[in-house]
């Protein structure tokens, strides 16, 4: 269990060539992370901004018990959202 916050590095080699690998390592980043603290969850550029495809899919299995927010887009091209638990 992280008890403090974080980051989830899921944006290269095999992260970049699966959406679903992303998606599934993000949901056991965000289960891994102890409530009150945050992960940021750095996703691969090729799938595109990450609240058109990760926002709903943690939505679906966290429900409201979690606050996310986009952050930005790093500078090798990723993008960084934060979930809040």
């Amino acid at each position: 269990m992280e008890t403090k916050s974080w980051s989830a590095s899921l944006e290269h080699g095999e992260y970049s060539e699966d959406r679903d690998l992303v998606l599934k390592h993000s949901i056991e980043a965000i289960e891994e992370t102890a409530k009150g603290c945050y992960v940021n969850l750095v996703t691969p550029d090729v799938f595109g901004h990450p609240e058109n495809y990760l926002s709903d899919h943690i939505h679906e299995k966290f429900s409201d018990t979690v606050e996310i927010k986009y952050i930005d887009q790093c500078g090798c091209g990723g993008y960084v959202l934060r979930v809040y638990r």
